[in-house]
């Protein structure tokens, strides 16, 4: 294992993500890890349908699955709900609206623990919103400044919808030059730490920087130092 960030496109728990997921379980190093399925982006949607969906699938990848349900503030801050977060191997954040992921999670309880677990070797899970909660910037219209978990990075979910010309013409405001910009497809994600990925998945990833982008597929690993200025 390179790291422990996954940073997934979108279309989590379908068919076609077993590739991805089976190899995220297997760098834990544990037969049965623990994974915790965070609906939180999905409270105003479905939330527990969201857990359930996640819970379920992992169970049928053979690990010990169960959902946390930090559905706010409150929840954010509920020492006695947040306790299965010290002993998880993988904490996944599932899709939904990313401004109110970003909200519940800081300056919260929840993410003390969560950066404590991710410290002591948890893997951090998040697809589409989840993802971009996850770097240090979120695209939303304009630039919004996100937890910086996957420093210096921030992620273009669903990209499949977009391509290199049209996407590039709305990263001309960046705010800042060296930041590194990650367009994943539904189903595919980066798997790493720091400047060392690899990319896991049925799509591709489309790194930007600057002017200049470069594409990956499934297996190949990304050296993103050559992206920094």
């Amino acid at each position: 294992m390179i790291g422990n960030i996954a940073l997934v496109g979108g279309e989590e728990f379908r068919p076609g993500c077993e590739k991805m997921d089976g190899a995220l379980l297997n760098a834990t190093g544990v037969r049965s890890p623990r994974v915790l399925v965070v609906p939180t982006a999905a409270a105003f949607e479905n939330p527990y349908k969201a857990a359930r969906n996640g819970v379920n699938y992992f169970s049928d990848l053979g690990a010990n699955a169960s959902s946390l349900m930090v559905l706010d503030s409150v929840s954010a801050d509920d020492e006695r709900i947040l306790t299965p977060v010290d002993d998880a191997h993988i904490i996944y954040f599932t899709g939904g609206d990313p401004r109110y992921l970003l909200a519940t999670l800081t300056e919260s309880l929840f993410l003390n623990k969560l950066k404590y677990a991710h410290q002591q070797g948890a893997i951090l899970v998040g697809s589409s919103a989840g993802a971009m909660v996850l770097g240090s910037w979120m695209k939303l219209g304009g630039w919004v400044e996100a937890l910086g978990i996957a420093d210096g990075f921030a992620v273009i979910p669903h990209y499949e919808d977009g391509g290199p010309t049209k996407m590039a013409k709305g990263l001309e405001d960046t705010p800042y030059s060296d930041l590194v910009i990650l367009g994943i497809d539904s189903k595919v994600c980066c798997f790493g730490l720091g400047l060392e990925w690899e990319v896991i998945g049925t799509g591709s990833v489309t790194v930007y920087s600057g002017t200049r982008h470069q594409k990956y597929h499934n297996g190949q690993s990304m050296f993103l130092g050559s992206f920094k200025y």
